[in-house]
């Protein structure tokens, strides 16, 4: 029985001990971040595998553009569809949590996830799209973390520049030249406000452009874009 209890002991050393190694490495990455752009990341390897798989010739489209060559129509479209506290909460946007399990709650299943930009990143980044207590745990820390080291304007930025936005279209640049045939910086109020609504659902509403729900939420953000804070 000692000899069990020792083998535990050592068990969960071991896991600390590399739950440490990968949140160092979390936050080193992060760090850089600061000043580097990111590559690729998780979620666009995916879908370029997918891609693959499927025998399609398909390349990922994606170009880095700076923050201040984006549109000012298109980051304020993305923050009142996405997180419109985004400048006042810490990585968290509790009403807007509590207002999504709500929802779920009445309609029986998740129609909401209440993420805001931060989390949504932190997915982005670093995670799979998996469901999980362990997966939500730690979009959490590296929610913090991005939060702790990273500005608003940072988080935005490489938001804006990594988001999904169709079949291999990742980024503003690539989304504007893919649908409007425009720079991310020529985007249009009109423009970025369907840009922002494609964004719960990026792949289904390429293909269903004409959908009826997508024009009037485009419609209901392009009214609230004058009063959106942006970084």
């Amino acid at each position: 029985m000692r000899r069990f209890w020792k083998l535990c002991r050592y068990a969960v050393l071991a896991l600390v001990a590399a739950l440490a190694v990968y949140e160092g490495w979390v936050l080193a990455r992060i760090a850089w971040w600061i000043e580097h752009d990111p590559g690729a990341t998780p979620l666009m390897a995916r879908r370029a595998d997918e891609l693959r798989s499927r025998g399609s010739k398909t390349a990922i489209e994606h170009r880095w553009i700076r923050y201040e060559r984006i549109s000012a129509n298109l980051k304020r479209a993305i923050v009142v569809a996405e997180d419109a506290k985004f400048l006042d909460h810490e990585g968290f946007d509790w009403a807007g949590i509590q207002q999504a399990m709500e929802k779920n709650r009445k309609r029986g299943k998740i129609v909401a996830g209440g993420s805001t930009i931060t989390q949504q990143l932190a997915k982005n980044l670093f995670l799979s799209s998996e469901r999980s207590l362990a997966r939500k745990a730690q979009e959490t820390l590296i929610t913090v973390a991005l939060e702790a080291l990273m500005s608003k304007r940072r988080i935005l930025e490489i938001y804006l520049n990594v988001a999904e936005w169709g079949e291999g279209i990742f980024g503003a640049e690539a989304a504007a030249r893919h649908y409007f045939g425009v720079g991310a910086g020529a985007l249009s109020a009109e423009q970025a406000a369907r840009l922002a609504a494609m964004l719960p659902r990026p792949r289904y509403y390429e293909r269903n452009r004409g959908s009826i729900y997508l024009a009037q939420y485009a419609q209901r953000i392009l009214a609230r874009l004058p009063s959106a804070q942006v970084p």
